[in-house]
Formats: C-alpha cells, sequence, structure tokens
C-alpha cells in the first residue's frame, strides 16, 4: 500500500527546511554581493565620467542592478543550497538514521519541495514587484549612457521603427497614446540602398497623423550639407503605438502590462512570439526553485562510506545546470518562433521533472 502521508515527522520537516532555506539563502547573498561589486567596477567608469554624476548615481546603479542579480541567481543558489544540505546530511549519516525511521524518499524531499514552491511565489511577486521597474530603468539609463532620463513608469529606450524606405531610431520613448514623446530621435531616409538624408531631433511628439521635431538638424548626403531648423513635421503616417510596441521586453515588464501589450500587438498586426513566451517563462521560471531539490537529491542518498557522495553531488550539479542551459534554449527558440511559446516556456520544467522524478525513483525507491 502507497504511503500518502508526506510530512509523518513535523520535527524532522522543520530541520531539513531550515538547513536547506539557510544554506540557500547564504549562497544567494554571497553570490549577488560578489556580482554586484564586480558589476560596479565595470560600470563605475562609465557612471562618473558624465558630468554631475557621484556617488549619488553609483547607488542608484546598485538599486537598480542589485535586485537583477537576486533574481538571476536565486534558482542557482537554492541548487547549490540543496547539494549542500544532502551532502551534509549524508555525511553524516542524518539520511540513514531518517531512512530506519521509516521515512522514504519522497518524504525526506516533500518539505524541501513545499518550501521552494513557497519561494518560487516569492520569486514571482518579488521580479513583478522591483524586478522589472528597476530593470526598465536601468536599461533606458544605460541606453542614454547614463545621462539623466525622466521619471516616466512607461518609459523605453532605444527603439527602432521602419517608416516606408527609412529608419527611425528613438533613444527614449515615454508615455502612451497621444501622450507619446520621443526624445534624441535619429531618421534614415533612404532611398534604394542609399541613406540620403539624416534628421536629428531632440525630441518628437505626435500631431495630426505625423510628428513635429523640435531642434532639428538634417545633414544631406547629396548637397553635402547641415541644415538647422528650429521644429520640423515628419513621419506621415507613424501613428504613436508603433513605437511603444515596437520594443516590448518581457523583462521590463509586469505580467499584466505584458499581457496588454500582447493583446495591442495582435490587433496591430506584430508577432508576439518573443512576448509570449516571456510572459509564459514569467511564471515557469519562479517554479524552477521546486526542482532544484529534486535534481539535487542525488547527493542525500548512497552510502557515505562508499565515496561517492562527491559524484553524486556533481551529478546533481550538472542535473541542475543542464536544466538551466536547455531552460534558455528553449526560450530563444521560442522567441524566434521556432517552438511554441508555451512549449518553449513550460517543456525544460517538465522534461526535468520527469528526470528528477525517474533518477529518484530508480536509485532509491
Amino acid at each position: 500500500m502507497i504511503n500518502l502521508n508526506f510530512f509523518p515527522s513535523r520535527r524532522l520537516a522543520t530541520y531539513t527546511v531550515w538547513l536547506y532555506v539557510s544554506r540557500s539563502l547564504a549562497v544567494l547573498l554571497s553570490l549577488s554581493m560578489v556580482l554586484m561589486m564586480h558589476n560596479l567596477l565595470s560600470e563605475s567608469g562609465k557612471i562618473l565620467a558624465i558630468p554631475g554624476n557621484g556617488e549619488a548615481e553609483l547607488w542608484r546603479y546598485v538599486g537598480y542592478r542589485f535586485p537583477q542579480l537576486i533574481a538571476f541567481a536565486f534558482p542557482f543558489s537554492f541548487l547549490l543550497g540543496a547539494l549542500i544540505t544532502f551532502t551534509t546530511l549524508n555525511q553524516n549519516s542524518e539520511v540513514v538514521a531518517m531512512k530506519a525511521a521509516g521515512l522514504s524518499a519522497h518524504q525526506l524531499l516533500a518539505p524541501l519541495v513545499a518550501a521552494s514552491i513557497g519561494l518560487a511565489a516569492f520569486s514571482f511577486f518579488f521580479n513583478e514587484y522591483v524586478v522589472v521597474d528597476g530593470s526598465r530603468q536601468l536599461a533606458a539609463w544605460d541606453d542614454n549612457d547614463y545621462k539623466p532620463v525622466p521619471p516616466d513608469s512607461g518609459i523605453l529606450s532605444n527603439v527602432w521603427v521602419t517608416a516606408g524606405d527609412d529608419l527611425v531610431r528613438a533613444k527614449i520613448v515615454t508615455g502612451r497614446g497621444a501622450g507619446v514623446r520621443l526624445r534624441d530621435v535619429t531618421i534614415y531616409e533612404r532611398q534604394d540602398i542609399t541613406i540620403r538624408r539624416i534628421v536629428e531631433a531632440s525630441q518628437a511628439r505626435p500631431f495630426e497623423g505625423g510628428w513635429i521635431l523640435e531642434n532639428v538638424r538634417t545633414y544631406d548626403s547629396q548637397m553635402n550639407m547641415i541644415l538647422r531648423r528650429p521644429a520640423l513635421r515628419a513621419l506621415e503616417g507613424v501613428e504613436p503605438p508603433r513605437f511603444t510596441l515596437a520594443k516590448v521586453d518581457p523583462d521590463s515588464q509586469n505580467f499584466r502590462t505584458l499581457r496588454r501589450n500582447i493583446d495591442e500587438m495582435e490587433r496591430a498586426g506584430v508577432t508576439t512570439a518573443t512576448a509570449r513566451t516571456g510572459l509564459w517563462h514569467k511564471i515557469s521560471q519562479p517554479l524552477s526553485t521546486m526542482l532544484m531539490p529534486l535534481l539535487a537529491a542525488m547527493a542525500a542518498f548512497g552510502l557515505a562510506r562508499s565515496g561517492k557522495v562527491l559524484v553524486r553531488a556533481v551529478i546533481g550539479m550538472a542535473l541542475g545546470f543542464a536544466y538551466f542551459v536547455i531552460d534558455n534554449f528553449a526560450v530563444a527558440l521560442g522567441n524566434v518562433g521556432a517552438y511554441p511559446p508555451v512549449l518553449a516556456a513550460w517543456a525544460p520544467f517538465l522534461l526535468f521533472l520527469l528526470i528528477g522524478e525517474t533518477v529518484l525513483i530508480r536509485s532509491e525507491e
């Protein structure tokens, strides 16, 4: 008869969860701080090179970047934390004692998986309410060469659109609908395969089916002249949503905003493969935390005196890192439309769930 009681001992469950969570959080904090120091050292020169930037801007960079690094290192840290926990329990023969008390492999793992589900929920909400805002602000600040950018919640950076044969680049895009504003606009007017004129403007705003460019500088390649004028009407027929939907970055938008943008993209006839893959991955990525104890469980079983604890730990680590590699590969295929978005986001999770469960059953049960 199958024993469906996965939590027979509250004390043992609390003990193993405490070991798992405390070691994982220690790894997470250490890894994030090392990555933060490396990033700060590489970017501080660029930040301080801008006149007016100082220590406050360095802390601002840390405030934007550190949550990103925590989100990046989160599943890695809990994989390493699970490996450390299982290796320690195995070497101290605690796993043997638990099994002698009648606990199965699944009953040993169940508290850690339950804790991982709670951690996955925390990761999801942390990404939604902290990471996406910092990612959007940092991307705009970085694309603007760490110069001041408008404090707008709907900011986009480095947006490219086409207007007939012409190419249009807006360094900063803010607002929505009729309130869209462009900064540092460059229009490359092309004739056949050559650039005929380059029009640069400090700002642009929509006006009666077109756009009003301000502080315009025009280079004409045929006349080899530079002309300047205070304002210019251009980009007839280019609607404001073309700029707000041209660059939909799932990492810089929360779940609700991304769903709304996908609906707008479908109405506008814009491809949604990247956005839909990112939407589903916002759920599957945090849930990957619950896979980590299962993939690391190889280190828990087998006799410590056999001398194969390290080998088992390496196999568990290899399974965990293989998951991250295949997950990134599947997302990349989903972004280009080679995989359906749902399959790209969820196939690696389901595949390694089955692999981990199979390895656990074959090695222990």
